[in-house]
């Protein structure tokens, strides 16, 4: 008999999407973040900025009592401050890394043991290679403060061309990006729900970071430009017009198996990426995912 799939990954949950009005650091958080920490089906949560402290402490208490591994996203300080970490502008540059580098902070205070974040937007072949080289700069930057405080720095891999049109970018590009940053507490994102949008099958993608591969979000798209979810708007499975369900997390998962990344002697975390459409009820649009995760596992 197959062994659960717990058993393999942690598996996570990303709380600003799921419940997209706390994504500024503002509103309901505590009352949310408890809610995902009731739920015994995951093992870790994903948060992102808390901006009152107060809150902050609220949050690590439900987070330690509920025993929950936890991450930290950057990606909505880098999309909506916004910032450009690959900015050929020194002084733009700099500015992303301060406040990544506060983003540091708070992942650090919260306990989670990396920050992730995405990369500035793809400037154009004529000046693709400069922004890669600033980007390199900036991550080996953000990795030696990150190693101060005993932690890592990964950077999520996006589309280049559709929706967040940002430098990383394809995953083969993904890959020299992470050699030449060079630094041990470094590693990449991959999110299924990207690869559409990056026109790579799952294989394609995983096989192509493995060597650099640290975290993996599982969401879905849509191709459609006429579709209210249109692009990366991680919309619920099963979506009409959607690009993933049951068959293609199932793919994705054989992948990361195969490359040994969901394994049981130390299992990733690995979360859902899924936001619930307007007058979608967050919790349905969660046990979607849910449901989704086990029959794709039963595929396996």
């Amino acid at each position: 008999m197959k062994e659960p799939i717990h058993a393999y990954m942690k598996v996570g949950i990303i709380h600003f999407m799921a419940f997209p009005e706390t994504i500024r650091g503002e509103g309901p958080i505590v009352e949310t973040v408890k809610k995902i920490a009731e739920d015994e089906f995951f093992t870790a949560i994903e948060i992102t900025w808390i901006k009152d402290p107060q809150v902050r402490e609220e949050v690590k208490k439900i987070l330690r009592v509920s025993k929950m591994t936890v991450a930290y996203g950057a990606q909505p300080a880098v999309l909506l401050t916004p910032l450009n970490p690959n900015s050929l502008d020194e002084e733009e540059r700099k500015e992303a890394v301060r406040v990544l580098k506060e983003q540091i902070d708070m992942a650090h205070e919260m306990g989670a043991k990396r920050m992730a974040f995405l990369s500035g937007k793809d400037p154009g072949d004529e000046e693709r290679e400069a922004a890669f080289e600033a980007l390199v700069k900036t991550v080996q930057e953000l990795c030696d403060y990150a190693a101060t405080k005993g932690m890592g720095i990964t950077l999520e891999t996006f589309d280049r061309d559709v929706d967040k049109k940002a430098l990383i970018g394809p995953s083969e590009y993904a890959a020299r990006f992470a050699k030449a940053v060079n630094r041990a507490n470094f590693g990449l994102m991959v999110d299924l729900s990207h690869m559409p949008l990056l026109k790579e099958t799952p294989y394609e993608s995983v096989w192509a970071v493995k060597d650099y591969l640290v975290h993996a979000h599982i969401g879905n798209c849509v191709l459609d430009p006429n579709h209210p979810a249109y692009g990366d708007q991680h919309p619920r499975f099963g979506i009409e017009g959607g690009e993933n369900d049951v068959e293609e997390v199932a793919e994705f998962l054989d992948a990361l198996l195969e490359i040994g990344f969901l394994n049981p002697e130390d299992p990733p975390i690995v979360s859902f990426e899924v936001k619930p459409m307007e007058g979608e009820d967050p919790e349905l649009v969660i046990a979607n995912a849910k449901r989704t995760l086990i029959e794709a596992w039963a595929l396996v």
